[in-house]
Formats: C-alpha cells, structure tokens, sequence
C-alpha cells in the first residue's frame, strides 16, 4: 500500500516541488482511503484534522442552506486536494466534502503536514498560493450572483468547467462530470429550470451539445 502511494504522488503536480526522498518523508505520514460513491469524507462541524489528495475519482464541495438548498462550491478531480483550510487554524469544518463516484484518496493528519511543511518552504508557498486562488474563486463565484444574471452565471461555470475538467478535442472541450442539471444550478446558484432553458438554447446555437454523461463545448469563445 505504500509503495502505492508513493506511486500516487506521482500523480499530483502540487508535489512537483518535492524530491523522490522527500515523497519517500510524506509516503511515512500518509493513509489510504477507498471511498463508495455517495460516501461522505466530513461534514459543517466534523473535526478539521486531516487534508486530503485525491487520487481518483470526483469529490463535491457543498454547504446546504437553512431553506435545504444545496450550494456547491466545487467538483474536485484527480491530483487535487481538499480540506486544506485546517491548515490557516480552521478548527472545524464548514462545508460538506462526498464523492460523486468511486475515488481513492490518500490523506495526513494535519499536525504531520504542518510539521512537513514547516521544513519544505517551497510546499508550504504552493499551499499558500492554492489558498489564495481558491478564496479569490469564491469571491468571483458571489460577484457573478450579485452582478450577472442567471443565464451568464451559467455560462461562466461552463467557462470555469472547461478550464478546471475540460478535454481538449480540437477547437472544441468537452466535460465529463456527470452532472445534472440540478447539480449545474446548485453550482451556478440558480434554478434546475433556468439550466435546462440555458442550455437549450445554447445547443440550438451550436455552442454546446450535451447529454447526461457529458457536455461538448463547441464554441468557447462564444461563452464569453
């Protein structure tokens, strides 16, 4: 299982930074997790004590209102990780974090990544900065509900769907996440109905094309 892992990191361009002897450090402080679909990792108020890398798989960040609607922040794919707020002193967690699929993570309890850190400045700097773009996506994510209508604010989560899950197929991306509309408007903040009318008419257009498994952007600029 650890030579698994170390295998694993491989895998994750966050660690590019590290030597192999440095990988072989963090492998010692690592576990494994091999999760179902639909298995929760933490919920609002579960002990913020481990950050996570996920190795396969999808994992959805998500928070529900006090009405019960879903909010989703993000949908996490291979090499990324997740729970990294323990590290600036978040003490409990805020969000929920569940797979959208069968995925294998590998996690650390913070303590031990706060001492890796501390002696791998060039790390802890990629994890400063991945703090900081995360936050600044969150602030973009509440200008577009206060500034763009719902229409726009689902083109821009294709934009942003494109530029985090996007395969490139020619002058064309395609994303395959498996969502359904309903999970687009919780990403988007909107209604399941504006979703299916958005889409619609951008497939009309010939922007897009989509089914249930995937959407074929065909036309990216267009999203703008």
């Amino acid at each position: 299982m650890q030579d698994k892992i170390l295998w694993y990191f491989e895998n994750f361009n966050f660690l590019g930074a590290l030597t192999f002897l440095e990988k072989m450090d963090l492998r010692k402080r690592v576990k494994m997790l091999e999760a179902t679909k639909n298995q929760t990792i933490y919920l609002p108020n579960d002990e913020a004590n481990s950050v996570y890398f996920l190795k396969k798989g999808k994992v959805k960040i998500s928070s529900f209102s006090d009405d019960g609607k879903e909010l989703i922040y993000a949908i996490l794919g291979p090499g990324e990780i997740f729970g990294e707020l323990a590290i600036t002193g978040q003490s409990t967690r805020e969000q929920i974090a569940a797979t959208t699929e069968y995925a294998e993570i590998c996690y650390i309890d913070i303590q031990d990544f706060e001492n890796f850190l501390s002696s791998h400045p060039r790390l802890s700097l990629k994890v400063t900065k991945l703090i900081g773009f995360r936050l600044k996506k969150v602030r973009s994510r509440l200008e577009r509900m206060w500034f763009k209508s719902a229409p726009e604010r689902v083109k821009c989560l294709l934009l942003d769907l494109i530029e985090e899950h996007g395969i490139k197929i020619g002058y064309e991306r395609e994303i395959r996440l498996n969502l359904t509309h309903q999970d687009i408007a919780n990403l988007a903040a909107t209604t399941r109905q504006t979703v299916t009318t958005t889409l619609n008419e951008l497939e009309r257009e010939g922007i897009i094309t989509y089914d249930r498994r995937r959407i074929l952007v065909r036309n990216p600029s267009a999203l703008n």
